[in-house]
């Protein structure tokens, strides 16, 4: 039984899950665009009525040093002032202005006709008194101004003090906001009519290389797994997923054709020792046999029987360890009394074939945190393939060491070696570099495969070195705690 587990490689939640990327891109370059449309446009209109104010405060104010010399000088002749508000509405056609001349008990002594009517002076003395300078007041008939009210020292008469009193009116002023206003408000309109129209538009263009990879993922299942996404052309992010696409379809195929590869290998193992069973058995049922001949039939059966046995045994070992580390055990083991034990136990069958079986250890002993029946069965499959591939006379040294912050333990043979074509092939499962000398003694083909995968389990690796006619050399590297 297998499960489905997905792999989230992003560190936060979902908050988009389910939706199109086209619409989160058309979504986030909507308002990305139209809030810098908006802002624009805004800051435009800032800018538009702050150059405005500052033009009407300063004409404001050259119009109240004129004034303020007519006073000082004319006396305040009503005629003069008309004829300066005149003359500088006329040169400022945009801009009226309104003066009004108090003497020093507040009677207007002069003002310019229209300005009773909108500004009247007690009004404009109350709101003179809320403001240093220049400010802004409106008319009860809702025309808006700005004003400036000045004490004029009257040098030729004492301490005697007039007000001044100027006005400009704002009417063009905000006539020119307002239409600014409008066009403002065409213009964020339209941004939002056409930012989402141009976004769905570039997301889609953005986003079809996605479906073309989509599309050609889809069309890929596992009798074409020789199939390829093409990433010419594409950007590079594209690219890159393309590419991790690609690799991985790699991984998958190789897969596939190991586990082909594995079914085909386990259908003939299988197919061997039940055939010769049966064969054994058909034979034994054809006529009546002695008791003798049962028994050799039976001891036959018995024999096949557990070589099946060991084969199953070997392959659910290789299942329960497709998870590493999920089946440790570990404990602190000295390695050097585990290859002595192993040493001790194969010494008999060593010296039945005559070979030489020894072991050289690391004097103060070398202690690993592992799994001690996973260390033992490995190391006890590559003793019995050394012993297997050892002819009379040979040697099989057994050595333990520590090497680059590892832990190396060692199995060397003097043997018949293998060969360089089948050195990479040498830890696939079922593979025998001799197959008949395998099958002859036994072997499967799995003790490699076995011996790789506890070393795997452990966070390690194995490599072989071997040459024929020279021997084998199969280290274990572990690593240290």
């Amino acid at each position: 039984m297998s499960s489905k587990t997905p792999i989230d490689s992003r560190p936060g939640k979902r908050r988009w899950g389910g939706a199109s990327l086209a619409l989160l891109l058309t979504v986030w370059y909507t308002t990305a665009s139209f809030a810098v449309v908006a802002a624009a446009t805004g800051l435009l209109y800032l800018a538009l009525a702050d150059n405005l104010r500052k033009i009407s405060e300063q004409s404001l104010q050259d119009e109240l040093e004129v004034c303020r010399a007519l006073v000082s000088e004319q006396n305040g002749d009503s005629h003069a002032l008309h004829e300066e508000v005149e003359i500088d509405s006329a040169v400022r056609r945009y801009q009226k202005f309104y003066i009004r001349v108090l003497d020093a008990n507040g009677k207007a002594l002069s003002t310019t006709p229209g300005m009773d009517r909108d500004l009247s002076s007690s009004l404009v003395a109350q709101e003179a008194a809320k403001h240093d300078g220049i400010f802004k007041i409106d008319s009860p008939g809702g025309a808006s101004y700005r004003m400036i009210v000045a004490s004029v020292p009257r040098e030729h008469y004492g301490k005697e003090v007039w007000t001044l009193q100027v006005a400009v009116d704002l009417t063009q002023e905000q006539v020119v906001l307002g239409r600014q206003r409008i066009w403002i408000w065409t213009l964020l309109a339209a941004a939002l009519v056409f930012c989402p129209a141009m976004g769905f538009a570039i997301a889609r263009r953005s986003t079809r290389p996605l479906r073309e990879v989509a599309e050609t993922a889809r069309q890929i299942g596992s009798s074409t797994l020789n199939e390829r996404i093409k990433a010419e052309g594409y950007p590079v992010e594209i690219r890159v997923l393309a590419d991790a696409f690609n690799a991985m379809l790699e991984r998958l195929e190789e897969s596939f054709a190991r586990l082909s590869r594995f079914s085909a290998d386990i259908a003939h193992e299988l197919r061997t020792p039940v055939n010769n069973m049966r064969g054994e058995a058909e034979v034994a049922l054809a006529r009546a046999r002695t008791a003798e001949e049962y028994m050799e039939v039976v001891a036959s059966c018995l024999e096949e029987s557990v070589r099946l046995s060991e084969l199953i045994e070997s392959l659910l070992f290789l299942a329960r360890t497709e998870s590493p580390g999920d089946h440790l055990k570990r404990t602190p083991q000295d390695l050097g009394r585990l290859l002595a034990d192993l040493r001790d136990y194969y010494e008999a069958t060593a010296a039945e074939i005559g070979v030489t079986l020894s072991a050289s250890l690391e004097e103060g002993g070398i202690v690993a945190d592992v799994d001690r029946t996973l260390i033992l069965r490995a190391v006890g499959n590559l003793i019995s393939n050394a012993l297997a591939h050892c002819s009379q006379g040979g040697i099989v040294s057994l050595s333990a060491r520590r090497q680059d912050k590892q832990i190396c333990v060692e199995v060397r043979d003097t043997g018949t070696g293998i060969a360089a074509v089948a050195l990479p092939h040498v830890f696939d499962r079922f593979f025998r570099a001799d197959p008949a000398r395998s099958r002859n003694s036994g072997g499967v083909g799995l003790g490699l495969a076995i011996v790789q995968q506890i070393a795997f389990m452990h966070g390690g690796q194995v490599k072989i070195d071997s040459h024929p006619g020279a021997g084998t050399k199969v280290s274990i590297l572990l690593p240290t705690s």
